[in-house]
């Protein structure tokens, strides 16, 4: 009897339900175990900590795109053991039976709120997301597919680097892979790249970081060298955060950060608004009453001008632009070195056209203007201006400038990185663009600090706002040697508005009222409705007079 007793408590514990092996993982970052079902559901991310789970190739596809609209492609390319690595191709055969992959990468054809796009996720299942030879074939293929057919092309980046196993032959892909890109690029199409975790290597050093627009997930590992590698390496224990989303962002080396539960909606917006619109004609709306006292204040004194230009409340380039347009998507970055704060830069939609907008931003409080450099751009700032700029002209915006600033950045950090070679170059750059610039004086116009934003079409320029070589200050510091005749200074200098257009500086003043502020919708309105006025007379013209026309303006002077 108590031999069956043992026999029947054995059974009972066999028969116990057991867990399912996948059922249940553990976050790496809290420890929490999770219900893989819910994670799955929650886009891979915990819900307990906020923590990044890697994406199947798959997953990342089918969340971004329109229901049932994506096509593999290219799923038959094949290729053999380069350099006959031991065990390799049985290691090929065995990935692609457990994660049912055929590489690392997986490519096709889809829509994103039905637009056709060409897209591509990398997967870390397959032997860390490396690149070889398929990989470099697959987005070769994919390029010269979209070339072919016009299409913008959307990468999700996640790799350890090229594929040791195949040696030099997935070195070479990265050449490969970049020589592509340049075609689809001088075709004047888009390229999306998005980096995640992690987004290393070979592959960081090609084709995941040649995007139009580079955004990343949050936290993503992203670097040439890993960390352990560099640790090795200089001995150094590496701060924390660094290679992370975040410190690129810092350090200007992509465009945003985008969380994952935005990324379709984001990608939508962008893919959509570089697809080529006429502009609507719309009918100018009446300026307001509100503004009939502007006259007034033209005959007020220079220095009282200079002193309106320079409130801390008078609105800011960001204030104007979110008034002005219907949307404004702002990327980051010089993909040098830096983000530079003191300028703002990116996409801007006014009814259905998509231009590209650059400002100085200075920022009201202490703490705000403090990180924007009080609107003083270093080298960095005139290097995201122009890489946006040039951006523009290969995808046909218009672009316009807000200038309001007291002077490029001065000092041992700005003269270190080259001041002086960076606005000669924006300059340089400008003078020949093939699209339409408009600039609008906002506030300060100081010395080579604005007219680094400022070699346009038109110039034009709001009632108070002041342009000159120099500050009134500096202008009776060198003349004078005495920075207390600022006052003197101002009127000799012919820095106001009614003075500049004149001298035949800018061509248009745009009347504002005393109580800016108060006025902002209304002086919004005017400037919205010149705007399109603008693009609708330039877009009259062919890319030869658009440039001649800005030559010839500056010529003259």
């Amino acid at each position: 009897m108590y031999k069956t007793n043992v026999e029947n408590e054995t059974k009972m514990v066999d028969s116990k339900p057991r867990i399912p092996k996948g059922m249940w993982v553990k976050c790496n970052t809290c420890k929490h175990l999770l219900y893989k079902k819910e994670l799955v559901e929650n886009l891979y991310i915990c819900p307990f900590c906020s923590s990044y789970f890697r994406m199947p190739a798959e997953e990342r596809i089918s969340n971004i795109l329109d229901n049932n609209s994506f096509k593999e492609l290219y799923t038959n390319i094949e290729v053999g053991n380069p350099i006959d690595f031991p065990g390799y191709n049985d290691k090929i055969l065995k990935i692609r039976s457990s994660t049912n992959l055929h590489e690392a990468i997986v490519v096709g054809s889809g829509k994103i709120n039905d637009i056709d796009i060409l897209i591509g996720a990398c997967d870390t299942r397959f032997l860390m997301g490396s690149m070889g030879y398929i990989v470099g074939e697959k987005i070769t293929n994919l390029f010269e597919f979209a070339i072919q057919k016009k299409l913008p092309v959307v990468l999700f980046n996640c790799s350890g680097g090229a594929r040791m196993q195949e040696g030099i032959i997935a070195l070479m892909q990265m050449a490969k892979t970049a020589a592509v890109i340049k075609k689809h690029s001088e075709a004047g199409l888009l390229y999306i790249s998005i980096l995640t975790d992690p987004t290393t290597g070979g592959v960081a050093a090609s084709f995941a970081m040649l995007g139009d627009i580079i955004i990343a997930e949050p936290k993503a590992l992203i670097g040439f060298a890993g960390p352990r590698v560099i640790e090795e390496t200089i001995r150094q224990k590496l701060p924390e955060g660094f290679q992370r989303s975040e410190f690129l962002l810092e350090h200007g080396l992509i465009d945003d950060i985008i969380q994952r539960k935005d990324l379709r909606t984001y990608l939508g917006k962008i893919i959509m608004y570089h697809i080529p619109q006429k502009l609507k004609s719309i009918q100018d709306i009446k300026e307001k009453n509100i503004l009939a006292k502007s006259n007034d204040l033209n005959t007020k004194d220079s220095w009282y001008k200079v002193l309106l230009s320079r409130k801390s409340n008078r609105p800011t380039a960001l204030e104007f632009i979110q008034n002005i347009f219907e949307e404004f998507i702002e990327f980051h970055g010089d993909r040098e070195m830096e983000e530079d704060y003191a300028i703002i830069g990116g996409i801007a939609r006014l009814h259905e056209i998509s231009i590209t907008v650059v400002a100085h931003q200075k920022g009201h409080n202490v703490k705000e203007r403090i990180k924007r450099n009080f609107g003083m751009p270093h080298p960095a700032g005139y290097k995201k201006a122009l890489r946006l700029m040039k951006e523009a002209e290969k995808f046909k915006r218009p672009i316009i400038t807000f200038i309001d600033t007291p002077g490029a950045a001065c000092g041992i950090k700005a003269e270190e990185k080259g001041e002086a070679i960076a606005i000669a170059q924006i300059l340089f750059e400008m003078s020949s663009l093939r699209v339409p610039i408009l600039s609008i004086l906002i506030g300060e116009g100081g010395s080579g600090g604005a007219l680094g934003l400022a070699v346009a079409n038109e110039v034009w320029a709001l009632e108070n706002a002041t342009y000159s070589i120099i500050s009134p200050e500096g202008f009776a510091a060198i003349l004078w040697k005495d920075t207390k005749k600022a006052k003197e200074a101002s009127a000799v200098m012919k820095m106001t508005t009614n003075e500049l257009i004149k001298l035949g500086v800018i061509e248009r003043i745009i009347p504002e009222g005393e109580a800016i502020r108060e006025n902002i919708n209304s002086i919004s309105t005017i400037i919205r409705n010149d705007i399109i006025s603008f693009i609708n007379k330039m877009s009259q013209k062919d890319v030869k007079e658009i440039i001649k026309m800005r030559y010839n303006r500056f010529r003259k002077l």
